[in-house]
């Protein structure tokens, strides 16, 4: 056999062609209009032999600047974290790695158990009272927030704070097209919501309020008054939060959130060059039949032993179309699993050693390199593990000479915002000595 992956040898080529009674492949696209045929050769290197192709796919994959090989000050959505190694042992077993959807609770009680679990947990994190079984990444639960609150309000106006990642409001407002609700979007001040233009902008025809906590920059918003002017005119009160911040600062159930979302990721999922990642979705009990995705819950059977199932929705739910509350039928249970195994390996005082280690570094980092020639802090707001810092230096500039002494930089915001020409967007966590902090200090002072 010419491709030894591939099961169809050439008699089985032959069989397939003389019982259609057909000569060629060709022929099986004879009703496609020749104008509308392709009928060059694609444009695509020879197929090279499995060693030949190892070669070329490791000399691709080495191209890539690892997490293993450089020290990251980069996160704007994706964090470096601690990983004890106990998850991806568990993940790792074949009984959760290639377990489906458990539609069929006699067959998958392990599997139910551990997506029960992890709902406890982050409703636990978020203080709210039902989480589901998880969302595909954090940007698609936020953006399935406002769907569900303008489902559930009737209202067609969602106010995002610019605060929140610019790809989730880019992908609220991809899903706003399909859905049929406007989003406005409300200008920051100093680096967090300005809520003299988000009350202004605030009205009867309000389904939300969406802000993300600690925002993209890093800064922590006051979600205290936020709250009346999302619930003022009867609106949902929509919060993203980073979850390892969750284990220091009072959680947006204590704030009055009807919704929290955000992306799981920094609960032991590694960055793996942008995904998958794991959304998680929480809501009070009210909304809880409109949550989107799945549900497990916890019963007991006719002889009253503990055990668990798929609740709230019936498996149509899923797939019922526009009579759906979302369109969203699968989840990222694995990853979900990871986050859940994560957090019981720290515990509540593993988890808040790690988000006090977060506060503290970054705060530091902050104050260290804020006393390099040419470099400022941009905003004057708590935050939790990122921040914003002005160079007179190009952020490329900057970056690049980092690469040559093993470092990844922080995020250019100018990527996003001209205004924000020359802004750097740093990440510290945990994993960030402060020999790290010191060395990346060395360097851009050696570039100032």
């Amino acid at each position: 056999m010419t491709f030894r992956y591939l099961p169809m040898t050439e008699e089985d080529r032959k069989e397939m062609l003389s019982v259609l009674g057909i000569q060629s492949v060709e022929e099986l696209f004879d009703d496609i209009p020749d104008s509308v045929q392709y009928k060059q050769r694609l444009q695509i290197p020879e197929a090279l032999a499995e060693p030949a192709l190892v070669r070329h796919m490791a000399s691709l994959a080495g191209q890539n600047y690892s997490y293993d090989q450089y020290t990251s000050f980069l996160g704007a959505g994706a964090y470096e974290h601690y990983i004890p190694s106990v998850v991806n042992h568990i993940i790792s077993r074949s009984e959760f790695y290639t377990a489906y959807t458990p539609y069929q609770p006699e067959m998958s009680q392990g599997e139910l158990q551990a997506i029960f679990e992890f709902q406890t947990m982050i409703c636990e994190l978020t203080g709210m009272d039902v989480a589901n079984s998880s969302m595909y990444d954090g940007p698609t639960a936020l953006a399935e927030a406002a769907a569900l609150a303008t489902a559930v309000s009737r209202k067609k106006k969602v106010l995002v704070s610019r605060g929140v990642h610019p790809e989730a409001r880019e992908i609220i407002r991809t899903q706003s097209g399909g859905l049929g609700f406007e989003v406005v979007e409300i200008p920051c001040k100093g680096g967090v919501t300005d809520l003299e233009r988000l009350s202004e902008e605030a009205g009867p025809d309000t389904a939300a309020v969406l802000i993300q906590s600690p925002n993209f920059f890093g800064n922590l918003e006051d979600l205290e008054k936020v709250e009346p002017i999302a619930h003022a005119q009867k609106g949902l009160f929509i919060v993203s939060a980073n979850p390892v911040s969750l284990g220091l600062i009072k959680p947006p159930g204590e704030y009055g959130a009807d919704i929290v979302v955000g992306d799981a990721q920094p609960l032991g999922i590694p960055v793996q060059y942008g995904g998958p990642h794991c959304g998680y979705f929480a809501v009070t009990k009210k909304l809880m039949r409109k949550v989107p995705g799945r549900i497990v819950g916890q019963t007991v059977d006719e002889n009253g032993k503990r055990g668990f199932v798929l609740t709230l929705q019936a498996r149509e739910q899923h797939i019922r179309r526009e009579k759906a509350t979302s369109n969203i039928c699968s989840n990222q249970a694995l990853n979900a699993l990871g986050a859940a195994v994560w957090m019981t390996a720290l515990g509540k005082q593993g988890l808040q050693e790690i988000a006090r280690l977060n506060l503290e570094k970054a705060h530091y980092a902050r104050e260290r390199l804020s006393r390099i020639s040419g470099v400022q802090p941009v905003y004057d707001q708590p935050f939790f593990n990122e921040f914003v810092l002005k160079s007179d230096r190009p952020v490329a500039e900057v970056n690049k000479e980092l690469l040559k002494h093993g470092m990844i930089g922080g995020y250019d915001l100018g990527r996003d915002d001209p205004e924000m020409e020359g802004m750097m967007l740093l990440a510290v966590t945990e994993m960030r000595t402060q020999e790290d902090i010191e060395k990346l200090a060395r360097v851009w002072e050696g570039v100032s």
